[in-house]
């Protein structure tokens, strides 16, 4: 039965203008400006070799030229725009400039360029090393330049690069200057949940460089990337390696062998193998003896040490199965290394009140982890956003099961009809309503065939970028319509990349019959399993409650958005129980499990487990 008390109070408002209150996390306010996030950027694929150039630079806003539409970015990659000669502000990197931690605080219109400046020295190298700069994440297009030279360019807001910079430096202090570009919403293109216009489920829109920058020294001939493929039923370990032979016209060296070494916790060899390289590639299988599964409650990571020539790279693997099939009451159920897992997870939509989409600390992505697992739950729910590499680390380690969404985005008017009303009001629009047909990509934001590309090849960049973290065990392909198409081919572009996982193809509603999961949101109707009777797929709940509770002085406004509110703590906690025990007692009637909405607030929702500054946990009414 639907609730429509419930949807008529969850109906978006008309926002009034009001300033967001600035929320300082504990770790944000014991931020120090010249130690900002120096881990290693890449736990999976590091060498020692490398320097963080997170911290203090120098920035400025200039007048783009041109109008605020998909074409921007473009000028930004192709233009020599002139180098600024002011850079008067400083901003603190990797902190987008909208987020306090920035101490910036000012909007990237989508018709301004943002550049940042700073220097550095050029780290030790000779004529056999190359320098490697390293982005791992700038949103949204950027023209990247050393010393005033162009050292290459990249669009997307989301996803890590890298840019050889070898030839461009000079001895002593070196100048870096990035010049970005952010239509956000305006620009149709991927964005996950920005919007200048924010509100409800829209968060600030943010620009620039939001993750870590850092420079790595390697050889001249060096591993570029690696795909780690353990097989959990065979004990046999499969390592695949692209290797960087030679740079611009200088001669590819003496070929070498790739070497793979699998290290066990007591530091010895456990297994190794030697590959030749052959057109710049090179595989080596191993078995692992004794070979020690990965699980929640027994997260076992084997190290590796992968090498070539003079290169050496550590990483880590792990061996544990995720498949679909019949339990003993002929229910379908994911199975973990052959036993029934029920999924009790939470959407992790990954704000934070001061530095935004970007962590404070390396401390701070690990509370939220432990908080999590703390209040019961096995899995986070990725939500369409990819997180730094260190939070997909920790998860590895700390057992946290893992489903990554890909990042939407599409047309900027907000398609509130077809996103959000239709599909609460009408169950029956659910399993009518085609997404190959291109008069509906209008109706879904997919219109424009630049977004449609883009998110294709999005999609693909994801799952190679993480497919090598064994916590993710579901990838989740589009949310409740939003930039939606063809969900059909896009679950068969995922298996063809990665056969390993599960497959969320269409998370809410208009299912198109694809995935591993029936796979519906319900904030508003009675809690129960519909069966998937056509195409026998696992019932998964992956989005339900949104129970909010605000709390004074932990929020951004004074107004709060969520589906059922409460105005006591002590309420809204055995409401929250109350509906999860609901929920679970659903198992045995054939649920795969569910998502529970959500870690935290975030500006106008509070409907999080956490406030939006980390420091009150509602469940337990703890403080920090």
């Amino acid at each position: 039965m639907l609730h429509l008390k419930k949807v008529l109070g969850a109906k978006p408002k008309e926002h009034v203008e009001a300033e967001l209150a600035t929320l300082f996390t504990p770790w944000g306010e014991a931020l120090d400006i010249n130690h900002v996030l120096e881990e290693h950027p890449s736990p999976q694929f590091a060498r020692s070799s490398y320097r963080v150039l997170n911290g203090v630079w120098n920035c400025t806003f200039t007048n783009s030229g041109h109008a605020p539409n998909s074409d921007l970015p473009e000028v930004v990659t192709q233009a020599s725009a002139p180098t600024p000669d002011q850079f008067a502000q400083q901003i603190i990197v990797p902190f987008s400039p909208e987020a306090p931690l920035s101490r910036v605080e000012r909007q990237l219109q989508p018709t301004e360029l943002l550049w940042y400046r700073r220097t550095f020295d050029a780290p030790n190298r000779s004529s056999e090393t190359r320098v490697l700069l390293h982005f791992e994440a700038v949103d949204y297009a950027c023209n990247v330049r050393v010393n005033g030279a162009s050292a290459g360019t990249h669009v997307g807001g989301y996803t890590p690069f890298a840019l050889d910079i070898t030839n461009l430096l000079v001895d002593g202090p070196n100048e870096l200057t990035v010049c970005v570009a952010d239509p956000s919403e305006f620009g149709g293109r991927i964005r996950g949940k920005q919007r200048f216009d924010r509100g409800d489920i829209w968060y600030t829109a943010q620009s620039g460089i939001w993750q870590t920058v850092w420079l790595e020294v390697v050889p001249s001939a060096y591993i570029a990337a690696a795909v780690i493929e353990p097989d959990a039923e065979s004990g046999i370990l499969s390592v695949g390696v692209h290797v960087a032979q030679g740079v611009h016209d200088e001669p590819s060296p003496s070929p070498c062998e790739f070497q793979l070494e699998v290290i066990g916790p007591d530091g010895k060899t456990v297994a190794s193998g030697i590959g030749e390289v052959s057109s710049s590639t090179s595989a080596v299988a191993v078995s692992v003896p004794d070979m020690h599964l990965w699980s929640p409650d027994d997260p076992f990571l084997y190290g590796l040490k992968l090498s070539y020539g003079d290169d050496e790279v550590e990483s880590y693997c792990a061996f544990r199965t995720v498949k679909l099939q019949r339990d003993a009451e002929g229910h379908k159920r994911v199975f973990l290394n052959d036993k029934p897992l029920f999924i009790k997870g939470v959407l992790d939509q990954a704000y934070w009140s001061d530095g935004l989409m970007t962590a404070p600390s390396d401390e701070a992505l690990v509370f939220d982890i432990e908080a999590m697992r703390d209040a019961g739950f096995n899995l986070m729910r990725k939500h369409i956003k990819i997180e730094s590499a260190r939070w997909y680390y920790h998860c590895d380690r700390l057992g946290m099961l893992v489903i990554q969404d890909m990042v939407s985005g599409g047309a900027p008017e907000i398609q509130t009809w077809h996103w959000s009303y239709k599909p609460t009001l009408f169950k029956i629009s659910w399993n009518h309503y085609r997404d190959d047909r291109p008069r509906h990509w209008e109706n879904l934001g997919a219109g424009d065939a630049a977004y449609r590309e883009e998110w294709t090849a999005s999609c693909r960049e994801t799952v190679e970028l993480l497919r090598n973290h064994p916590c993710i065990i579901v990838w989740s392909l589009f949310n409740e319509g939003w930039g939606q198409f063809c969900a059909r081919d896009a679950d068969s572009l995922v298996r063809s990349i990665d056969s390993t996982r599960l497959i969320d193809a269409v998370s809410g509603w208009y299912d198109q019959g694809c995935g591993d999961f029936s796979s519906v949101h319900n904030y508003f109707r009675d809690m129960t399993v519909w069966r998937d009777r056509r195409h026998g797929r696992a019932f998964f709940i992956s989005e339900f409650g949104g129970y909010t509770h605000r709390v004074d002085g932990h929020s951004s406004l004074d107004e709060a958005y969520g589906y059922e509110p409460y105005d006591d703590l002590g309420e809204w906690q055995r409401a929250v129980r109350s509906l999860l025990d609901e929920v679970e007692a659903l198992e045995p009637k054939g649920l795969v499990g569910y998502v529970y909405t959500q870690v935290s607030d975030i500006e106008e929702e509070t409907n999080g487990i956490l406030t939006y500054d980390r420091r009150i946990n509602k469940m337990d009414g703890c403080a920090r």
